[in-house]
């Protein structure tokens, strides 16, 4: 187990071995290039693009209030969200939840975050204007920004997250679900699901959607940080679907290998937040076993039941 190695900060690369453990340059060599083919990479790079995906294989997604795509559209921003106390800001090609604004609700002409972050209409202005610059997206192209509905967090989460919404990723190979784990925010991570700035990574088990132990800030946990809830009284809502939408949307893009993120809301359910086609590696670290040993189980299911669904990676 990879536990077994958490009191120190290194391992023998044959201790790595030995757990199946996936690095990014294997990843990269045998999984992401042979699986994932080239022309076929804007469809995830670009949110908007993924979300006509998920219209098309009827996969739900967050409603969309806004497309804005031109400087010009901004003088027009604050009455086309008169009507709107929440929603979300985000760039269509960003990555890592860079230039992601979440509103919550408004006082007098001010709009609020669910940290308490106040913002005026010339703040969006100027936050929506570094989006179309290029700011946050990936390689520093222009980018278009989506304004869409803010996800209201299923009440199982409570316990489990500290000033924003959770989310799941799922890392699909060859059509099947191969690995899955929760991200949790944390104060440290300032409301943000993002394993990096804080947040606990708590793995999945993929028959039953329960949490199993988890990890924060390199450090194996039991536990929330801030709010001591157990992870393993975590249990997914909704968790055949949540699959079966991971599982459809990586097909229908035509990827091998592939981190689906999506969360639970309220009223909604499952949702489909974006698409990654080279995820990070940090799930293994969550699930305490490496993704070669999934990789491995998936390619010889196929094998038996004579199924090529994609192209055979070179995994051995």
């Amino acid at each position: 187990m990879i536990n077994r190695f958490m009191r120190r900060f290194w391992a023998w690369p044959s201790e790595l071995k030995e757990l199946g453990v996936l690095g990014m340059n294997r990843r990269n060599a045998e999984l992401v290039l042979p699986l994932n083919p080239r022309a076929k990479l804007p469809n995830v790079d670009d949110k908007l693009r993924t979300k006509s995906f998920c219209t098309a294989y009827q996969i739900g997604v967050p409603a969309t209030i806004a497309i804005l795509k031109h400087v010009s559209e901004l003088k027009n921003l604050p009455a086309r969200l008169s009507t709107c106390s929440e929603f979300v800001i985000k760039p269509a090609r960003g990555s890592g939840g860079r230039g992601i604004i979440v509103i919550a609700g408004r006082t007098h002409d001010r709009l609020v975050s669910p940290g308490g972050r106040e913002y005026s209409e010339a703040d969006l202005r100027h936050h929506c204007a570094e989006i179309m610059s290029g700011l946050y997206s990936l390689g520093g192209h222009t980018d278009t920004v989506i304004v869409e509905q803010r996800i209201v967090c299923h009440p199982i989460f409570k316990r489990f997250a500290v000033g924003g919404t959770p989310d799941i990723r799922v890392i699909v190979y060859r059509g099947e679900p191969a690995m899955a784990m929760a991200r949790l925010p944390t104060k440290a991570s300032q409301g943000k699901a993002n394993l990096h700035q804080g947040a606990v990574a708590a793995a999945i088990d993929l028959d039953s959607g329960t949490a199993h132990g988890g990890v924060f800030r390199n450090r194996v946990v039991n536990s929330h940080p801030d709010t001591e809830a157990l992870l393993a009284d975590l249990e997914i809502p909704q968790w055949p679907q949540v699959l079966e939408y991971a599982c459809r949307l990586a097909s229908g893009l035509g990827l091998g290998y592939v981190g689906i993120d999506l969360v639970i809301d309220q009223t909604n359910g499952p949702l489909v937040l974006e698409a990654n086609a080279r995820p990070g590696l940090a799930i293994q670290l969550a699930n305490r076993q490496g993704l070669l040993t999934a990789i491995q189980r998936i390619d010889a299911a196929v094998t038996r039941q004579n199924i090529r669904i994609l192209p055979d990676s070179h995994i051995a």
